[in-house]
């Protein structure tokens, strides 16, 4: 009983959607003084319509929401140049798939290692974007893309990211996440306030 009951609800919220579409397109037809048939999609586009619509993928994307996270990438101060990744290690230890290699660089002359990577390499192919790398980064040089656009005839070539793909400028990062900017603002203002005391 219950279950065609909410097959009846499913089709019931459907068919809203679909007069809702209609009536909304009268109510602009006889609105505007006027009417041309770009004035119309435009109407039905994703920004402005209620009921049913289609967005034209690839031509027409849907807004991202701010928390959405695809493959990490590795910041660096675009000011400066300088990588904020010190190849600690962690975001390669917490990574349930392991998909995430590190290998450390060294000084040339007295062959003691260096707090920055000489390769990052992240395999796209099992990354399964649970965004623990840039959760656990402490020096937030790991953070989440928005680029879901992924697909690839050669996987050695365009999936399996090296340091040179994976790196982008902070203002990159600030781009996608704007609330961000002023989040990390805010603790380093605090971090240098207790290097003073």
């Amino acid at each position: 009983m219950s279950y065609g009951l909410g097959i009846a609800k499913g089709m019931w919220v459907t068919l809203q959607h679909f007069v809702d579409t209609y009536i909304q397109d009268a109510q602009y037809l006889f609105r505007s003084n006027k009417v041309r048939s770009s004035k119309l999609m435009e109407r039905q586009g994703p920004k402005n319509a209620r009921g049913l619509f289609t967005v034209e993928y690839p031509y027409e994307k849907l807004p991202m929401s701010e928390n959405f996270r695809m493959i990490p990438f590795l910041v660096y101060n675009s000011q400066t140049g300088q990588e904020r990744c010190t190849s600690c290690g962690i975001c390669a230890k917490v990574c349930p798939p392991q998909c995430i290699w590190i290998v450390r660089g060294a000084d040339p002359e007295t062959k003691r290692p260096k707090p920055e990577p000489v390769e990052f390499v992240i395999d796209a192919t099992i990354c399964m974007s649970c965004g623990s790398c840039a959760e656990f980064c402490p020096f937030d040089a790991i953070k989440m893309d928005q680029n879901y656009e992924r697909a690839a005839y050669d996987r050695w070539g365009e999936l399996i990211l090296t340091k040179d793909m994976l790196m982008k400028p902070d203002t990159y990062h600030y781009q996608l996440h704007p609330s961000a900017k002023e989040a990390e603002a805010a603790t380093i203002a605090k971090s240098e306030k207790a290097k003073n005391r």
